[in-house]
């Protein structure tokens, strides 16, 4: 039988209060508070330190668990708990999905957690939190250091128990290097990850050049450095969303065209940012049942975590792989777009921020920073001072202190005492009755007066950083080239002009290709490619924003050439591979071009360093070592892909290698102390393959060449310059500008084979070695190792001068593109 319960009645003084609430103001109320929550406490990262809360969260927690590089690795579902219990009183999942994210290598081009234990892939998910591990990676502690410095601005959290920082002091610029993305309520953010080195070489530039504008910051930021690597097809997009904060720009997998059995097969390494391999794999066979994409004959997944992607693409025989991969790249995601919206939080409020606006932003956040860092320790220093100042005047009258405090009543009478005869604060009288007796020795007051001189110093130098702005960005500049050196890495993401890659329209690749003469160019970012036409040069064409052509040979469409390589080996490659572009008379670099790693395989560290054709006539080749050996190679008849043209010995790798093309060049050496020596080919012994070589230049101890080549200076109808750059031998490659100097050839007298040549560089303060050179027809292009042209002085006349600032380190310097083709043309 069911029990029945009555409800008891009011008491008689009850009143009811119900408020009548217009249910479009209640919508209008809650609906704006959740919007607020979202965008300001959620979906859109702070322009200083370019992390969201629950990232920045997740970053001070560890740093106050310990959870530094040099400690273990700790349960991830600790982390979370302790982040969800202190700071945000959100879902577990939101919090484990961004610690995994800034684990992740694939997804952040700077990871911030060094993660144990599966945290997925670009297609899986990530084990739960309860069986992986994770800690502070070295960037995230760059990120946390000096928090601790009243750097920032600290704020209750949400159950106001405990503070948490509003901003962290961020030493990296994150928002450029990371990027980020969210949604929020009627707005959203999508920024593209970039190159830390470059991002760093604008912000010193900036530094230096507020007036910078957004042309003179792509000089140092040529694109978007994706974690995927890929390729970037057409710049126009990213100039737009560098000036205005919004552009688009589209992504493109690495492929290249190999022989797989009795086949052909488009093998894919790299895939648009965001892209997984089964997303690509299910389109393709999607397609492929559809009858919408023909000549697919396998396909095949052999991605691994120990050799990364490669997605085999198998073609029938009769199709074109060039045309197949162009519907690839049509129908698949293998080629994607990138939607660059700059949403972030100033000071506060959402903006749509440029380029320049994202630098300026994090380096007024950094001279904050610093200001700040630098007025704690200076206070700091100063009340130390202050107590050592104190105990130097006790230990001249120690004997009297000592009888002031025996002959006290207690230690406040003892205080006041000290306080009188000795003319002390309160302080310092507090630290001299909590003195140790061993700190009476003769030898401790001889550590404190080294310790007053050495904290007067660096009160001074504080001081000096706090009065003078000047000073203040020099710190600021030189704390972001340390973090360049540390944390920088090489550019993975190749930047393309246009389309004109290996990928040409599927109409326009006929299945025999007629066999006219062209050139086949090699720039110095590794990027093949031939002309259109046998003329030696073309007309017209805008200057390319980076680039630069070192190498160039005849060749016909269906023929072969040579690609010499630092290993001293010959590799065979096929000039119909190469991707077509028209030849420039004006300008020294590729309108587009494919890689070459994509088309050979390269051993670990070895370089490619020019372009030879294969005749069997000629002067035949001449190559120069690290270690100062010179050779000259007879022409053969060889019918394999590779061979080697020079034996090397151990530990030495070919700096330069070049095709002569009439047997009377100078051979040039440029070593690391700054001498150059040069005499003519002639003077050089022909050896076959199997040969080591001779001396071609004498090396001091501990020195190397820097830079070996032939001129053909007959030809050079402007004459031939020298490049040379200086700088230090410890700096990080590729992070120091240097001193760069520009000088005749003609200023430099030839001297005999295996000598020691003539000083061609005088190093300045803080120089001690050469760390570029180039020697080559005049006007002269630089490049750095980004693609980005680079200003050269003007030619000067000593031929032993120093050099002057650069705006960043050189990699590659070429002359025009018109003499290169001519030399070419010659032989």
């Amino acid at each position: 039988m069911a029990r029945r319960t009555t409800t008891p009645p009011p008491p008689e003084d009850f009143e009811e209060h119900i408020l009548d609430t217009d249910i479009r103001d209640e919508m209008e109320s809650s609906f704006l508070e959740y919007a607020y929550s979202v965008i300001y406490s959620r979906a859109l990262p702070d322009a200083r330190d370019g992390l969201k809360p629950v990232q920045r969260r997740i970053l001070y927690t560890m740093n106050d668990m310990g959870l530094r590089p040099d400690r273990g690795h700790v349960k991830s579902a600790r982390v979370v708990g302790e982040v969800m219990g202190r700071l945000h009183p959100h879902g577990d999942s939101a919090i484990y999905d961004a610690l995994v994210r800034m684990a992740q290598p694939w997804s952040m081009r700077l990871p911030f957690i060094d993660g144990h234990g599966n945290f997925g892939s670009s297609d899986d998910s990530p084990a739960a939190m309860r069986y992986t591990e994770c800690r502070m990676a070295p960037a995230a502690v760059a990120m946390t250091e000096s928090i601790d410095e009243d750097t920032v601005d600290f704020r209750p959290n949400y159950d106001s128990r405990e503070l948490e920082p509003s901003v962290l002091p961020s030493a990296i610029p994150n928002l450029v290097v990371n990027g980020t993305t969210g949604i929020a309520v009627g707005m959203a953010t999508n920024m593209a990850p970039h190159n830390l080195v470059e991002v760093v070489q604008a912000l010193r530039h900036l530094i230096k050049h507020p007036g910078t504008d957004v042309d003179g910051l792509m000089r140092f930021i040529p694109g978007p450095d994706l974690p995927t690597g890929g390729k970037i097809v057409g710049l126009d997009g990213i100039r737009d969303a560098y000036e205005t904060g919004r552009g688009t720009f589209r992504m493109r997998a690495t492929t290249r065209i190999e022989t797989i059995g009795r086949r052909k097969g488009i093998v894919v390494t790299e895939l648009p940012y965001g892209v997984g391999t089964e997303k690509v794999v299910e389109r393709i066979k999607t397609l492929v049942q559809g009858k919408k994409l023909q000549g697919i004959a396998d396909l095949k997944d052999l991605t691994d975590r120990s050799h990364g992607l490669r997605l085999v693409i198998e073609v029938k025989n009769g199709f074109v792989p060039e045309a197949l991969l162009e519907q690839l790249y049509k129908h698949t995601p293998m080629e994607d777009t990138f939607g660059i919206n700059n949403v972030a939080l100033v000071d506060g409020q959402p903006r749509t921020l440029g380029l320049k606006e994202m630098l300026t932003v994090f380096l007024d956040h950094r001279y904050d920073v610093v200001r700040r860092r630098s007025q704690f320790r200076r206070n700091k220093k100063a009340e130390r001072l202050h107590l050592v100042d104190g105990l130097l005047i006790a230990l001249i009258d120690i004997d009297e202190v000592i009888q002031v405090i025996r002959t006290s009543d207690d230690s406040a009478a003892a205080k006041e005492r000290l306080m009188s005869v000795f003319d002390l604060s309160q302080a310092q009288a507090d630290y001299i009755l909590e003195m140790q007796l061993r700190r009476l020795t003769r030898f401790s007051k001889i550590e404190l007066e080294k310790e007053q001189e050495t904290l007067r110093r660096e009160i001074e130098e504080l001081d000096a950083i706090l009065a003078d702005e000047g000073l203040l960005k020099r710190v600021v500049s030189d704390e972001l080239g340390e973090v360049a050196k540390t944390f920088g890495t090489p550019r993975r993401t190749v930047l393309l002009e246009s389309a004109g890659t290996a990928a040409v329209t599927a109409a326009a690749v006929p299945l025999e290709v007629p066999d006219d003469p062209c050139f086949a160019l090699l720039s110095s970012t590794g990027l093949l490619a031939r002309t259109s036409s046998a003329e030696p040069v073309g007309t017209g064409g805008a200057r390319a924003n980076h680039d630069v052509v070192v190498s160039a040979v005849p060749a016909t469409a269906r023929g072969e050439i040579g690609v010499l390589t630092s290993a001293g080996r010959l590799l065979r490659l096929g000039v119909l591979d190469l991707p077509t572009i028209p030849p420039s008379a004006n300008e020294s670099h590729l309108q587009g071009g494919v890689p070459l790693t994509e088309l050979l395989s390269l051993d670990a560290g070895e370089r490619a360093l020019g372009l030879c054709t294969l005749a069997t006539d000629g002067p035949g080749l001449a190559l120069g070592t690290r270690q100062g050996v010179v050779k000259r190679v007879n022409p053969e008849v060889l019918g394999k892909d590779e061979w080697d043209v020079i034996s090397l010995k151990d530990g030495d790798e070919v700096v330069g290698a070049v095709e002569l093309r009439t047997g009377e060049e100078e051979l040039c050496f440029v070593t690391s102390d700054a001498q150059l020596l040069h005499y003519g080919a002639a003077g050089v012994r022909p050896q076959g393959r199997s040969g080591g070589g001779m001396a071609g230049v004498r090396l001091a101890a501990g020195e190397r060449v820097v830079w070996f080549g032939a001129l053909d200076l007959p030809s050079y109808g402007d004459g031939a310059v020298l490049v040379t750059s200086s700088g230090s031998s410890t700096a990080l490659p590729g992070t120091e500008p240097g001193a760069l100097k520009v000088t005749d050839f003609a200023e430099y007298p030839a001297k005999g084979r295996a000598t020691g040549g003539v000083r061609c560089h005088r190093f300045l303060k803080g120089e001690d070695t050469l760390v570029f050179a180039w020697a080559g027809p005049a006007p002269a292009r630089a490049a750095a190792a980004s693609g980005a042209p680079v200003d050269l002085p003007e030619a000067t006349g000593r031929r032993d001068g120093s050099g002057v600032p650069g705006s960043q380190a050189l990699a590659a310097c070429a002359g025009p593109l018109a003499t290169v083709l001519t030399v070419a043309v010659s032989g």
